[in-house]
């Protein structure tokens, strides 16, 4: 990663505990080594559960309350919840001015968020459609919204100057066989996957078994290390703007 870099990365995804499973042992890193990181969620988490006594609009309250114990757990600078309704995110022209307004105000060098594509690597899970939302609006944000001022001219309005991104990266959580991660941020140490899963496991309205999360969270991150001779790591596909 290069020296040149402000200390200063955002994470961009569709839901609340997206970031925990995904990137969280990073962002420990990150932020044990003083960056400043900010969440971006661009939904309100408010569809995902089984219990049929509870509203969406409780279940928002809960899910906002748990990303910010995580985000406490971590060490956040900030969390902005966009409120889009959990369910029903597309990469529209709002969600992407919504989303350059916050590069604009934060200014990260790095962006981490979703892919975009469906890739169909693991044999258990599909895919969420609100991932591939926020992972193109995400990049149609970076490039060309953030960056010029013509684009949403609104925003200069509000006080929000052009911000160019250095680096995005891709989170590849499924490694599959045909998953092109070209970036593993690594070593990641002990102390930060302990403190990415003790931000995981404060999404307690998702997590139905907190052992086996923890166990599943944390051999990924092996697995991953295994890869690249190294206890503990993480995998994206790292793009670097110039």
């Amino acid at each position: 990663m290069s020296e040149n870099l402000e200390k200063i990365a955002m994470v961009i995804t569709a839901h609340p505990d997206d970031a925990e499973w995904g990137c969280s042992g990073s962002v420990a890193k990150w932020t044990r080594l003083g960056w400043d990181v900010i969440y971006v969620l661009c939904t309100d988490g408010s569809k995902g559960t089984e219990d049929r006594s509870i509203s969406s609009k409780k279940l928002s309250e809960i899910r906002e309350k748990e990303q910010r114990d995580a985000g406490k757990i971590l060490g956040l600078k900030a969390i902005e919840f966009l409120g889009y309704p959990d369910g029903y995110l597309e990469p529209t022209l709002d969600v992407r001015k919504d989303i350059s307004r916050e590069i604009r105000r934060y200014k990260p060098s790095i962006v981490i968020t979703t892919n975009p594509n469906r890739d169909l690597l693991s044999s258990g899970y599909i895919g969420h459609p609100d991932h591939f939302a926020a992972g193109e609006a995400t990049l149609s944000a970076v490039f060309p919204s953030a960056r010029d001022h013509l684009t949403f001219p609104e925003l200069l309005e509000e006080g929000f100057e052009p911000h160019k991104v250095k680096q995005v990266w891709i989170n590849m959580f499924n490694m599959g066989n045909n998953s092109n991660p070209n970036y593993f941020f690594n070593p990641l140490e002990k102390v930060d996957v302990d403190t990415a899963t003790d931000a995981l496991l404060a999404h307690t309205s998702q997590i139905s078994d907190p052992v086996q999360a923890r166990e599943f969270h944390q051999s990924r991150r092996v697995d991953v290390g295994k890869i690249c001779n190294t206890p503990y790591a993480e995998a994206f596909a790292k793009f670097e703007l110039n």
